[in-house]
């Protein structure tokens, strides 16, 4: 990718980074030079995605691996902390790790379902923010929050209330901490071609295909999108160039949401 961003000496942590959207943006900030931290719950994964970043790298640079749980408190302290740990400061935090499951009010198991999206697309934002600020501050540094154009429409509702959630919630810290010089933004995609859809719906990959070829049919500009249209607008708004842009939704959909 060809870009005039640097990003040398910036340290990137991001969550949910081993498939996806989170996988290519890992890739792509350790290619522009930055030193990555690759999370996710699989411990082959996190060691996968991290030596694509080292190879990547300019100066191949080796990613640094953690194991953990972001509905998991403890395991969300010990993942900034070994970050400040082995880089000694945070520059850039990008809360990309989500989980969706398809919700109807009348689920028997409703509530099961509600903590389990809300502890992920939610609770664990908050909860890294939180352990965040003081070292983001030394930085002045940013956010950049993964949501999605489900938070704009009504659905079934547990997924679109976590993102809608989100969405508000970035804003607010925004406000929050504009004068402490960090930014907050939030990007909203629209269908990106991923395992999140055989996970979401609970399908084979062949299925998920199929689903695919249906969304495409209603995307004005003509494809889904992938990992790597949504990992360009997180570089964006995590680099200089976004500098007095903050509480903004930035939505990257193909025209999705208005079909």
């Amino acid at each position: 990718m060809t870009t005039s961003r640097d990003f040398t000496g910036k340290v990137v942590l991001i969550t949910g980074s081993t498939s996806g959207i989170g996988a290519v943006t890992a890739v792509e900030f350790a290619r522009l030079g930055a030193h990555v931290v690759v999370t996710g719950r699989r411990k082959d994964r996190v060691s996968a995605v991290a030596q694509q970043c080292a190879e990547a790298s300019p100066t191949g640079a080796k990613a640094l691996e953690v194991v953990a749980d972001v509905t998991n408190d403890d395991d969300c302290r010990r993942l900034v902390s070994d970050t400040i740990k082995t880089f000694k400061k945070l520059d850039i935090l990008v809360n990309n790790a989500g989980r969706g499951s398809v919700s109807r009010i009348w689920d028997g198991d409703i509530l099961d379902k509600y903590e389990l999206i809300m502890n992920t697309n939610l609770r664990s934002v908050v909860r890294l923010t939180n352990l965040c600020v003081e070292h983001l501050e030394k930085t002045k540094g940013n956010i950049v929050n993964v949501s999605s154009v489900s938070a704009f429409k009504p659905r079934k509702p547990i997924y679109p209330m976590s993102k809608a959630a989100l969405d508000m919630f970035t804003k607010c810290v925004a406000l929050e901490l504009g004068p402490k010089g960090i930014r907050a933004n939030v990007i909203n995609p629209g269908p990106v071609k991923s395992e999140f859809v055989e996970i979401y719906r609970n399908v084979t990959k062949a299925k998920s295909d199929e689903l695919y070829e249906e969304i495409v049919k209603r995307c004005p500009i003509g494809r889904v999108g992938e990992p790597l249209d949504v990992s360009k607008a997180v570089l964006y708004l995590s680099s200089d160039e976004a500098s007095f842009v903050t509480g903004c939704n930035f939505v990257v959909d193909g025209g999705a949401q208005y079909v």
